[in-house]
């Protein structure tokens, strides 16, 4: 399918190349920084192979989120931004942005998510994760209350916020097993806890306009909305929201294919949260364009269903053009 738009595909700066080289051994490392550097010419060369017309670029992970200092996290937030911003402006018909927020600092992000919206005309946010402030063993959460008003500067720009892996907060059930830690599983565990805790704080009633997307057929989530609501009305503890999270997903989450490139988990994520919802991404470049293009391309769901998917609710949701 020629024409699809993906949407958790990423570049680094100098600031945040290093963030990346865990996740790769050393015969890929050189290769992963080569590509996370490029703009105009290997990501071009793929895109047009994989028949992707426009990535919206984002800034790999954990970058802003793991700087402890918060006047260096605006710093760099806003350094990335207008690199990304120059970047797209070479090719404005193939690129499109998402916004690195300096989390640590509620206003300066909304601030800075305001500015990229209206100098630069990106598309949302995405945002790595929790965020760390003052030490290293530091956590926060965007459903505390220092967020709200940050989440009321979201709603009114009507952009949507990306929610975007990192590794796992605690690491202690972790230990001795280390491969659990990244991808494998402790990326969806992380975040899929993240984006419940979100979903629960009673946040999408006050913002019910809000926008949440998820990477990775929905961080593990879609699988199990029947269990989540089936304890949770059962359960003794008490609960924020107003409304089931499976309500929340169908109505203020989109889901991506990055990363997650199975047919058979691609199929159930339409039935649980339907087609409407779920939007092509590769995470390029820890994945191949070839390898989720050709999935994707050839994957048994209907032609209706994968025109939506491969490009037709990016449009919508995004406001692009073409």
């Amino acid at each position: 399918m020629d024409g699809k738009i993906g949407l958790e595909e990423h570049f680094a700066i100098a600031d945040t190349i290093g963030d990346s080289r865990g996740f790769v051994d050393d015969a890929a490392a050189v290769d992963l920084k080569a590509r996370l550097l490029d703009f105009q010419d290997l990501r071009l060369r793929e895109m047009d192979r994989g028949g992707i017309a426009k990535m919206i670029v984002s800034l790999n992970a954990p970058a802003v989120q793991r700087i402890v200092d918060r006047a260096k996290a605006v710093e760099v937030a806003r350094r990335a931004n207008d690199l990304l911003a120059e970047a797209i402006a070479k090719h404005a018909d193939r690129f499109a942005g998402f916004a690195a927020l300096a989390m640590q600092d509620p206003d300066a992000a909304g601030a800075e998510l305001k500015r990229c919206v209206a100098d630069f005309g990106f598309k949302g946010a995405l945002v790595n994760g929790y965020s760390q402030l003052g030490a290293p063993e530091s956590c926060l959460y965007y459903d505390l209350p220092q967020y709200w008003d940050f989440w009321g500067v979201v709603a009114a720009l009507d952009v949507p916020f990306y929610l975007h892996p990192r590794e796992p907060s605690e690491r202690k059930a972790y230990d001795g097993h280390p491969w659990l830690i990244g991808p494998a599983y402790g990326f969806a565990a992380e975040t899929g806890l993240h984006a419940l805790r979100l979903m629960g704080s009673g946040l999408f009633d006050k913002y019910p306009r809000l926008t949440l997307i998820l990477g990775h057929m929905g961080e593990g989530l879609p699988f199990n909305l029947y269990r989540i609501d089936e304890r949770i009305a059962w359960s003794p503890m008490g609960y924020p929201a107003k409304r089931a999270i499976s309500e929340y997903f169908q109505d203020n989450v989109f889901i991506t294919t990055s990363g997650n490139f199975r047919t058979q988990t691609l199929i159930d994520c339409i039935l649980e949260v339907g087609a409407d919802r779920i939007l092509f991404s590769t995470d390029y470049p820890f994945e191949q364009i070839a390898e989720a293009s050709g999935w994707f391309d050839a994957a048994a769901i209907s032609e209706p269903d994968r025109r939506k998917i491969g490009r037709l609710n990016a449009l919508k949701l995004f406001k692009l053009d073409s």
